[in-house]
Formats: C-alpha cells, structure tokens, sequence
C-alpha cells in the first residue's frame, strides 16, 4: 500500500514556508500501515500539476495534495482536478452554509462572492467537511486510486486527516502493520558506532532494515519492518532490541517511540531524585534553557538560568573573579567552573550547569580558537569541567554543546 503526497504553492519552493504538513501526513499514514512513496512540491501551474497527477497515479495507490484552494484566482487546484478528471464543479449547499456562518460568526469583513466559490467542489467527489476553514476537501476515486484534496493551512489539513482521510483509508484498504523501534544514542559517532555494531548488523533478519539517523552529537538507531502478523513482527524487533542494547549500554539513552528525548530523560531523573538545576549560559544563548523548558512541567526542576553573554556580565551578574579571567581567558574551565558554581548558589540549586566558548564566526573577547567551547558541572559535593572542540560552524557549535551537556547530565545524575 502506497501514497504519493503533493504540496501545491510557489511560497513551499521559494523558501517562504517550511513544508511541515508532508512530515505530518507521512508519519500519520505510517502510523495505519500506509508507505509514503514520494514526496513532490510542485508550483502553482496548471501544466505543472497535470504532470504532477498523472505521474502519482503511476506510482501510488492513495495520493493526497494539499494547497492551492483558497478563494483567489492562484489558487487554481480545484479546476486542474476538475479538468484531470473530466469534472465539473458544482456548488455544495452545505459547504456554502458553513461558510456563511463562519463568516457571520467571526469574520468583521463581508462574505464576498470569491468566498462563496469556495463551496464549489467537484461533482463526482465525495466532500470533506473542513470545521477550522472555508476550504472543504474532497475525497475522489478512479481506477481503484484515490485522490484526496486538502487545504494547506496546517491546522485545517491536520483536522481533515484525523476526522475523515485517515478512518476513511482503514476502512477502504487493507493494510500491513509497519513497525519502526528507535534507539537513541549519545557521544558516539555513526561510524564508531556502526563499527561495534557490524556482526550484529549482518546478522538481521532479512525483513528487518536499519537505519543510522545521525544528527550533532547523537545517533538514532531505527528498526523497520512490516507485515500482516502484529505480533510476529513485534517478536522479531523485541528479539533484536535485546541484542542490540548490551552492545551499546554506555551510549544508550532511551527508546524514541516512548516520547522521552534525552532532556525529558534527564528530566525525569531530577524529578525521581528531588533534585533541581540552574544555568549559565554564554555561548549557547539560552540553548540549553529552551530545550527543557519547551517541556511541561519544567518548573519541578529547573531552578532557573542566566544568560551572560558578555564578559563583564559574567562578572557583574554571576560574580566571576576578574582575576580568574584575565588570567586564564574569559572561555577557559576556570571560568566555567566559577561559572557553575555562582550560578548553583544564586539559585539554591543542586546542580548548576555553565557554558562558555566561542560560537564563531569571529574569536570575541578570547584568543582560543572558534568552536572551543567550556563547560561545567557543579554539585555540593564537586565541580568538574571540560573543554571540547566543536567545529567552527556557529549553529553546529551551539547544538552540538547543548547535545553535550545533556550527555554529561545524564551520566552525572546516575553516578550521584
């Protein structure tokens, strides 16, 4: 069982906005079994998408388009599928009647006759009831295909899938079960680590595929396999998983599927031990802050964080030594190490976590080289620091720093 997904709009191939209503559908269509084939975004052309149409039918069982179907004249994906298939458009009473009261209920400009066309719909389409938008979808099939039209506002799209495409795909198409398991890794490297694991890899059952998903500092192991036995497919991964796990123990953090990413590991860990946590940062910005605090529940830990960003603020806010600056450089661990522990103290926290380096792309207020980046950990009963070599790409320099520490947490929350 295949899909083909389309993203209509000029905005998607310029860079205006980011596509994230494909990633959506993909991994929700996976959730029940379906395999995207492609992913195509096309631009606002009537040539462009026929071509586009004609090729997912050769590719793909369910092909669903999103965008293009809004009330002006670029939106023109209503009438290429009318054309594609022969069609015409009609107007359906009921969409018009939602779109009236949606006007009358929150919208302080008048309903246009441009609004109203949004209740034209194929005739020989099955329509989709948008509840967030005037733009309805609509569901249509040839030749045992099916063609599903979306609006490409986000959180329209996302209510139209949940509500009718994704009930309506179960009911019509029998389907395998896809099964992925995602193990997360940390501090070792996707060569290192594919290294320890070659027997094991040459080892996997044919069904199964591995994937090595590495990003700044971290590596995602992914298992993938499919079939119409649930539980069969779940014993072969389970059998895996258990081989796998005691080749990589020092570097395992967690398992993706259960929604914990190392933060919200870390975090749990502080909560379990009733212990809090407090940060100062300088090179990272706030990084580190925003990564647990995009997180509920933050505020049982976290004691709370300081940006100093530039040199004197670290002395006149965070009370680090002038001394110790000026003789070890503002980015050394000397100064991370005063760092943490002010920072500790200021907030009566039990740990206190500091960064300091040099992002790049110039050198700043130190002479160390771009990309040196300073950390330190501090708890009552020691500080221990460290001094890592990130690349001299700023972005790469922040994350990979923020991915560090949460690797140090880890680990140092276990030992104590």
């Amino acid at each position: 069982m295949k899909a083909e997904i389309i993203t209509i709009g000029d905005e998607i191939l310029i860079g205006q906005i980011v596509d994230t209503n494909s990633a959506f559908i993909g991994k929700e269509l996976n959730k029940i079994g379906v395999s995207v084939y492609q992913i195509t975004s096309i631009q606002d052309d009537k040539d462009h998408i026929l071509k586009a149409f004609a090729e997912a039918e050769t590719n793909a069982d369910i092909i669903i388009i999103t965008g293009g179907l809004g009330p002006t004249k670029d939106d023109i994906t209503k009438h290429t599928l009318a054309e594609y298939f022969n069609d015409t458009l009609i107007q359906n009473d009921a969409v018009l009647a939602h779109v009236e009261d949606l006007f009358a209920k929150y919208i302080s400009t008048p309903i246009s006759d441009l609004n109203r066309q949004q209740a034209l719909v194929l005739s020989k389409s099955e329509v989709l009831q948008n509840d967030f938008g005037t733009a309805p979808g609509m569901w249509i099939e040839k030749n045992n295909k099916v063609f599903i039209s979306l609006p490409g506002v986000p959180f329209e799209m996302k209510g139209l899938i949940s509500k009718y495409v994704l009930p309506k795909i179960q009911d019509k198409f029998k389907r395998p079960f896809i099964l992925h398991k995602t193990l997360l890794t940390n501090g070792l490297g996707e060569s290192a680590l594919a290294l320890r694991l070659e027997d094991w890899e040459n080892n996997l059952p044919k069904e199964l595929k591995l994937a090595y998903l590495p990003s700044l500092g971290k590596v995602r192991l992914r298992l993938s396999i499919k079939g119409f036995n649930k539980k069969g497919i779940e014993k072969i991964v389970e059998a895996e998983v258990k081989k796998v796990l005691p080749l990589i123990e020092d570097v395992f953090s967690g398992f993706e599927d259960t929604n914990n990413s190392i933060e919200q590991i870390v975090a749990q860990k502080l909560i379990d031990q009733n212990k809090t946590i407090a940060f100062a940062e300088s090179c990272t910005g706030g990084k580190l802050t925003e990564t647990f605090t995009k997180h509920q529940g933050t505020s049982q830990y976290l004691k709370g964080s300081l940006v100093c960003y530039a040199t004197q603020s670290k002395v006149d806010v965070l009370g680090v030594s002038q001394e110790v600056i000026n003789v070890n450089s503002v980015v050394s661990e000397q100064v991370a190490v005063e760092m943490a522990e002010q920072i500790r103290l200021k907030f009566k926290s039990d740990i206190g976590v500091s960064t300091t380096g040099n992002a790049g792309p110039d050198k700043g207020d130190s002479d160390v080289e771009v990309g040196t980046v300073c950390i330190a950990i501090s708890t009552k009963h020691e500080v221990k620091s460290y001094t890592f070599y990130m690349g001299n790409h700023r972005e790469k320099v922040i994350n990979k720093s923020v991915n560090k520490i949460l690797e140090l947490l880890q680990k140092e929350i276990l030992i104590n």
